[in-house]
């Protein structure tokens, strides 16, 4: 999507929760609100997203579906293409796949896997999806996988990569369809993250793909209330070292792990009413952010303050 689509389009809302049923209804109420975009993690512990998506495509007709990312390591490319086509099948033109590599704790700790090097292992396995998705063939015979393999359609699936530091922006401008962002700080995404995705788009000869920027919303304009409910959250990522490290370069050292400054969660928690909200998302977007992904931080009431924004987001 480019800068000068409607707002609407360009504001996502992620959505989570351990019940798929409930997900569903969920993503229902989002497209009955106006959202245009969804967004799903996939985690661990969590049902598959996917899955949840297929249900949801036979509960929607508008609204598209974006995954947040699924892990890599746990999923062959060619299983994974299979089910992206079934999800297109579906919702023909409304699944958007984000696709990485997540992080040692989980993919050593939970599943057991070696992660190797994490950036190699994503530009096969994006090599892999792409082919299969897009040409419909793969023969790819690399140091992580050996596939030969086919889908009867191509469904074009956009393919989206996460992205936290210069070298990942940098494939994701080579060879995806876009970079999800976590937790990072929009003047580090500005300054430090697009410069090196277009350096990779450029260094590939294609255009420049979108970063979806995450950001998280709180409907409170409580300060203390706001720090405390996201602190959980960020003091969760940043004791993870991919994380670590990308809040020293956005100017944010975690002195111990951890620990997270009030100066680092204001600089990732948009909060106020619904017209501060509305008016610091049209601003972030304004200043070069081609597409916002944004994840409610609750405060009091988590579900009527995830109906509001709803229909804040639906209304732009």
């Amino acid at each position: 999507m480019t800068a000068g689509t409607n707002l609407r389009e360009r504001v996502g809302l992620v959505i989570y929760g351990p019940d798929t049923a409930a997900v569903v209804e969920t993503i229902a109420a989002a497209e009955a609100a106006g959202v245009r975009q969804v967004w799903m993690t996939q985690g661990a512990a969590m049902p598959d997203t996917l899955i949840g998506f297929a249900a949801a495509a036979l509960r929607t007709s508008t609204v598209r579906l974006g995954t947040a990312i699924v892990p890599t390591y746990p999923r062959h490319p060619l299983a994974l293409a299979q089910q992206a086509l079934a999800v297109a099948d579906l919702a023909p033109g409304r699944l958007r796949l984000g696709i990485g590599p997540s992080h040692r704790p989980t993919i050593e700790g939970t599943y057991g896997l070696p992660m190797g090097t994490p950036l190699a292992h994503l530009r096969e396995y994006l090599t892999v999806l792409r082919g299969l998705l897009w040409e419909g063939a793969v023969d790819q015979q690399g140091a992580y996988y050996q596939v030969r393999g086919s889908l009867p359609r191509t469904p074009r699936v956009p393919i989206l990569v996460s992205a936290l530091r210069a070298n990942a922006f940098h494939l994701a401008g080579e060879l995806s369809d876009g970079a999800i962002s976590w937790l990072c700080p929009v003047p580090y995404l500005l300054e430090g993250a697009l410069p090196a995705l277009r350096v990779g788009a450029a260094a590939a000869g294609r255009p420049a793909p979108p970063i979806v920027a995450h950001l998280s919303v709180a409907l409170s304009e409580d300060r203390p209330a706001v720090v405390a409910a996201a602190r959980q959250t960020v003091a969760r990522y940043a004791r993870l070292p991919f994380y670590a490290r990308m809040f020293a370069d956005a100017g944010f050292p975690i002195a111990e792990p951890g620990t997270v400054p009030d100066a680092l969660i204001e600089s990732l928690v948009i909060f106020g009413d619904e017209g501060a909200v509305r008016d610091r998302l049209v601003a972030a977007l304004a200043g070069g952010l081609d597409e916002i992904l944004v994840m409610l931080v609750p405060v009091v009431d988590e579900a009527a303050e995830r109906s509001r924004l709803m229909r804040l987001i639906g209304a732009l």
